[in-house]
């Protein structure tokens, strides 16, 4: 039998599209189990969804062969990581070896973000990746291109679209100044706003001040900026503390790759705030003590995906056509 090749781009897609997190569970499960022969051969994965489900499910497995112990979704506030548990909990006592067979049968993953390639390095350094992995995000026509000027192009795209505000006199903090956060920052500072970047590492740090940026930390100016977007594929960036303390109607967005960068579970489980949703994936937040509001976009996922249409491929096809091959 052929190969049967699995591509998880499209679950990075979908809830930016206003498609609940079930249906990406749904997707996910039909992807992965529904592959004639019991899974797939080869993973090309976009953040890491799969091999997550296929590393959570042998350990379930596992467990539950030692101990009869099921994995629980009650377990965690990730609303993604709750689909995980509850694909492996409910397939679980039908097939009990259902993803160590697939770890057997798979010949390795690629993965594309910089984020998913850390997770598998760490799993590396601690033993625990269970097939070969394949580091496409280093590849410098992903990270040193895609990043930077993929993000240039898209962040000022999908907040025009969402929101049609003016740009131009705003104050924009750019959390993290990596290549997406330098791409961000670029567009954000040729669009007329004032940029201010927040950034842990010193040497990214030194950068932005040498562009011009001045940096400064969140606490500093949570209560003066216009715009909030968070680049730097960590967790816990932006909070419900800061949220509370946005000046009415800022908005606040991701484009770091996870929804976790954005306190949402904070926010959505806030005693008294209040949802409006101005159009899909444009939602203002209000809280009940102020009566002000915020602006979240995507949900706090990728905006760039939620609120346009994500990357152009242009510098891609510059980069493998010679001069004067390029399609109109």
């Amino acid at each position: 039998m052929p190969p049967q090749l699995l591509h998880v781009t499209l679950l990075q897609f979908l809830p930016g599209k206003g498609r609940p997190s079930r249906s990406i569970g749904g997707a996910l499960r039909e992807l992965l189990i529904g592959v004639p022969g019991g899974g797939p051969d080869l993973i090309v994965d976009d953040g890491g969804d799969a091999t997550l489900l296929i590393h959570e499910g042998v350990k379930a497995e596992e467990i539950y062969e030692k101990t009869g112990v099921l994995p629980d979704p009650a377990s965690t506030d990730n609303v993604e990581f709750q689909l995980v548990l509850t694909i492996i909990r409910d397939g679980l006592k039908s097939d009990p070896k259902k993803y160590r067979k697939m770890k057997d049968r798979l010949v390795g993953v690629s993965e594309e973000t910089t984020t998913g390639v850390k997770r598998l390095y760490q799993m590396q350094a601690n033993g625990t990746l269970l097939f070969p992995a394949i580091n496409v995000n280093d590849s410098v026509t992903k990270s040193k291109f895609d990043n930077l000027y993929g993000c240039r192009h898209s962040l000022p795209d999908g907040l025009m679209r969402a929101t049609d505000v003016m740009i131009a006199g705003k104050v924009a903090v750019v959390c993290g100044y990596g290549d997406v956060g330098k791409g961000c920052a670029s567009a954000m500072k040729q669009a007329g706003a004032r940029v201010i970047v927040t950034e842990i590492d010193p040497i990214c740090a030194l950068q932005a001040l040498m562009e011009g940026l001045q940096v400064l930390t969140l606490e500093d100016v949570v209560s003066e900026a216009d715009i909030f977007v968070t680049t730097t594929g960590n967790k816990d960036i932006i909070m419900v503390d800061h949220m509370r303390k946005m000046k009415n109607n800022a908005i606040v967005c991701n484009i770091g790759h996870f929804d976790n960068e954005i306190d949402m579970h904070g926010l959505e489980t806030f005693p008294g705030v209040k949802r409006i949703t101005i159009k899909p994936q444009t939602d203002r937040w209000v809280f009940p003590d102020t009566n002000s509001g915020i602006i979240v976009l995507a949900e706090g996922r990728l905006m760039n995906l939620g609120c346009a249409t994500g990357h152009p491929k242009f510098c891609d096809v510059l980069l493998i056509h010679q001069p004067g091959d390029c399609p109109a």
